[in-house]
This record gives structure tokens, C-alpha cells and sequence, in this order.
């Protein structure tokens, strides 16, 4: 029997997968696995493979004694160091190659070194120059009347101090149905919402989409959503004006996030001089929705 591959774990949004059975990874797919590092993580990674590299080339020194002149034998840090110096070309002078084992070992590591640079240098260079989007979601999903009619809220807030462009603003609803046959399968309805579009996204809008007898949320409840496993995604994708690039981001809310009967407080004052006052600390902020006036 073929052996059993160990399940591949990947992560969207809340959820998390295991893909089992599935094609095993690719040496290729190193390069996106060190793109999709944590700052952290990066630089946990330099370290490591710089102290590993560091590391063979010592032994290999200290494997054969004389190959290094004036290098202390036995010494493991004597070699290491050295091994630091040459991969950095740095050559203080000390300590040289006095055999042919040794201009062979320099001569490898001075190679892998300046691979090993080329491929770090690009790789922090992507991780820099990599266009991102500063965008916060609200931390819940409302459901409650809006101007008469319930409705579905979320907020988005712009984090950069520059206007995103040509914003795109999208709410996915997800639910078990049952189909004729009897079997229950996941399906997938796009919300229309408002705005669906902005030209400029300077700070923060609040997007709604109404829940009518065109819905698929209509006359849904909190326990009919539970039922269903439902979940709600919720995605933003816009131009970047300074890196002139399409960022994209995206949150999920599950049934735990969704909360009935209010709405998102006002986060604009305008102030005597006409300019408009944005309070970001209100972003995640709720009241419930008051009674219609009279």
C-alpha cells in the first residue's frame, strides 16, 4: 500500500484545513514559504540558515588540522569565526588557507556566500517592496433595521494616511442547504451591497446590504444561521496610489460575531472650519438601534 502522507495544514481566514492525499510540497514552494513569513519568522529564519551555513563550513575546516593556517587546532570557534569571515570576504588575514583542502573548502563557501547574499537580498527586497493594505475590519457583523428595513453592517477603516482608490467592497454569505436529493452541500451567495464602489477610501464607510425578499438572508435567524453553519467574508480590494498596485484584504465572521438589533455609532464630527474629524477609536463600537421617529 502506498504510505500515507502526513496532512498539510493550511489556514483561511478562522478556519483552518488538513489536506490529506494531496500532492506533496515542491521544492518550488520554498520560495513562497519564506514570502509568507512573519517579520519574526524572517528573521528567525536569517539567523538560522546563517548559523547553520556558518556551522558546516567550520567542521568542515576543522576537519582536516593545517588546512587553515594559524588556526588553532581543535578549536571549534577559531573555525567558525573564520568560516563567518570568509563567507563576508571580509579576509582579516590571520588566518589563510595553507592546502589545497583548504583553497578548495574557501573556495566553496566563498561561492555558496554569494548565493546565499543574492538569494537573502532579493528576498528582503520583495518583502519590502511587496504592496500591502492597511485595512481593519469591525470586529462584528450587525444585523438591524436601517432606514426601516433590517440590514447587514459591517465597517472598514483605512489605516495608511493616503487615500486608497478605486475600492471594491464585497460580503460573501456562506450556509449548508439541503439540495433535492436529499444531501446537504455549502453554498455560496454574493451580497449586494452599498456602496459597492468608491472612488476615493480616505478614511472609514460603513458597508450595508439589505436584507429584502430577494436576500438569501431573508427570514433568517440567529438560530437558522447556527443551524447552517453560516458564515459571512468579507473583502476589500483597492489601488494602492503610492505603489501604484491592487491590495486586497479580507475577514470572516462566523455566527459568534454576528450581533442582532444594532448599529455602528457615528465616527465623523464636523468640525467649525468644515473639516471632518474621523474617531478611529469608535471603529469596533455598537448601539442598539433606536425605534423609528414618529
Amino acid at each position: 500500500m502506498p504510505k500515507a502522507r502526513a496532512p498539510i495544514p493550511i489556514r483561511s481566514g478562522s478556519i483552518q484545513f488538513l489536506k490529506i492525499n494531496a500532492a506533496p510540497r515542491d521544492w518550488r514552494d520554498s520560495y513562497h514559504w519564506v514570502l509568507s513569513l512573519s517579520w519574526p519568522q524572517f528573521a528567525l529564519f536569517l539567523a538560522v540558515s546563517y548559523l547553520v551555513l556558518n556551522t558546516l563550513f567550520a567542521l568542515l575546516y576543522a576537519l582536516v588540522p593545517g588546512a587553515i593556517s594559524e588556526m588553532q587546532p581543535g578549536s571549534f570557534w577559531s573555525a567558525f569565526f573564520f568560516s563567518v569571515e570568509t563567507l563576508a570576504t571580509v579576509g582579516y588575514g590571520h588566518m589563510f588557507p595553507a592546502t589545497v583542502y583548504g583553497h578548495i573548502v574557501v573556495t566553496i563557501e566563498i561561492f555558496v556566500g554569494m548565493v546565499w547574499y543574492a538569494v537573502i537580498t532579493g528576498l528582503i527586497f520583495v518583502r519590502f517592496s511587496r504592496p500591502t493594505a492597511r485595512i481593519v475590519f469591525s470586529t462584528s457583523l450587525l444585523i438591524g433595521n436601517h432606514d426601516g428595513r433590517p440590514t447587514v453592517s459591517f465597517r472598514v477603516a483605512n489605516l495608511r494616511h493616503t487615500s486608497m482608490v478605486d475600492a471594491h467592497f464585497n460580503l460573501t454569505f456562506s450556509r449548508d442547504e439541503k439540495v433535492l436529493e436529499g444531501e446537504e452541500v455549502r453554498r455560496f451567495h454574493n451580497l449586494k451591497v452599498y456602496p459597492g464602489r468608491l472612488t476615493r477610501f480616505p478614511a472609514a464607510v460603513t458597508i450595508r446590504h439589505t436584507i429584502d425578499e430577494s436576500s438569501p438572508l431573508f427570514g433568517e435567524t440567529a438560530t437558522t444561521l447556527e443551524a447552517s453553519s453560516a458564515f459571512f467574508l468579507a473583502e476589500v480590494t483597492s489601488v494602492e496610489k503610492v505603489m501604484a498596485a491592487t491590495v486586497q484584504s479580507e475577514r470572516d465572521y462566523s455566527v459568534r460575531d454576528v450581533r442582532w438589533g444594532e448599529r455602528f455609532v457615528d465616527m465623523y464630527e464636523e468640525l467649525a472650519d468644515g473639516r471632518m474629524q474621523v474617531d478611529y477609536g469608535r471603529i469596533h463600537d455598537t448601539e442598539p438601534v433606536p425605534p423609528p421617529a414618529a
